[in-house]
Order: structure tokens, then sequence, then C-alpha cells
């Protein structure tokens, strides 16, 4: 083989063993378990993954709801989660303090649920907001879901409350797993429409 033709051949296998670091490198690294660490605020402070959620709890003035309600249970959005929310709806969310504080408070449960009571189970339970989230454990397959949100880390118990870690911010009305039912027809006038 001519000297040429092995130089080639050796770019060649370095630029297809090249090829999957340069993959690798562009692929979204994959979050890291969370390790619990006192509270559940300083958990999710000290964890450095949830610094999006954790200033949302923080511009609300929600801390001490995390750090003093013990029978709570929080389904947190990672930092790499928040990457699904068009960048406009969270700009919209860090405008308007109202609407963070519930969107914040759509991720609390005023009560202990831990996986053994999602697995197997669906429906609705009521969030911090006041409104619904929807719990899903339904899955052949074990995957737990909340709002469509998968839980890829369970049952974070903090020394005040219960951390679920979730792939994506939860969105009243995400989790419905039914679309809302059509209207039905109002009822024709009888008189308008009768034969002459």
């Amino acid at each position: 083989m001519s000297p040429t033709r092995l130089f080639l051949a050796a770019v060649a296998v370095a630029a297809l063993g090249a090829a999957p670091l340069a993959a690798s490198a562009q692929a979204p690294a994959a979050a890291k378990p969370v390790a619990v660490q006192g509270t559940l605020l300083d958990t999710l402070k000290l964890s450095g993954q949830f610094n999006t959620f954790v200033a949302g709890v923080d511009a609300t003035n929600l801390a001490a709801v995390f750090k003093t309600y013990p029978q709570i249970t929080v389904f947190a959005p990672t930092d790499a989660a928040f990457a699904s929310m068009p960048a406009a709806d969270l700009d919209k969310l860090k405008a308007d303090k109202a609407a963070m504080q519930k969107f914040i408070l759509h991720h609390l449960v005023n009560a202990p649920v831990d996986s053994t009571k999602i697995k197997g189970a669906k429906g609705p339970i009521p969030s911090g907001a006041g409104d619904t989230i929807l719990l899903d454990g339904s899955d052949e397959g074990g995957k737990l879901m909340v709002d469509g949100a998968t839980i890829v880390q369970a049952d974070l118990k903090t020394a005040s409350g219960l951390l679920h870690v979730v792939d994506k911010p939860l969105i009243a009305g995400q989790g419905n797993v039914d679309p809302p039912a059509a209207a039905a027809p109002p009822p024709a006038d009888a008189a308008a429409t009768a034969p002459k």
C-alpha cells in the first residue's frame, strides 16, 4: 500500500473513531442522581440541578413552605427539564410573580405521596395551587407519570418533605388523559323546525 493510501486510511479510521465522541459531546448530559441534604429546599439548592425551580421558589417567598411543612410532596423539574418549556413562557412566568407562585405551588401536594401510592393508580389529586395534578402509575413497565411528566427519581425523603424529580415542568391540565367532552349541540327549537 502506498504511503498516501496508508495515510488516507489512517485519517478515515481516526474520523470514524472520533464520530461517536463528537455525537456524545452534543448529547445532553444525563442528570446525576440527587442526594438528600437536609430540608427539601437545601436538597434542591445543594444538588445544583434545580436552579430555575429554586429561583421561582425564592422569587415568590415560598421558601418557608419548602422548609417547614414536613408532610408536603414536591415534584421538582431539573434545569434540563425546563428545556422542554418554551423560553417565552418561562420569561412570562419570571415577569409575573403571581403566575410564578401558582406555577410553583402546582408542583406541590400537601400530603406525603410516595411511589407506592402512585404505582397501579391513576387519578387527580389536589395541588398546592388549588387545581389538580394527575398521577398515573398505570404503565405496565412501571413508569410513573405526573401531569404528563415522568418521575425520573422518586421517594427522596428530606427533613421537610418528600421529593420526586421529574423530567419536565408540570403544567396544569397537561396530564388530562381524556380530552374535554365536546359540548352537545343545543336542542333545536321544536316550534321553529316543525313542519307548517
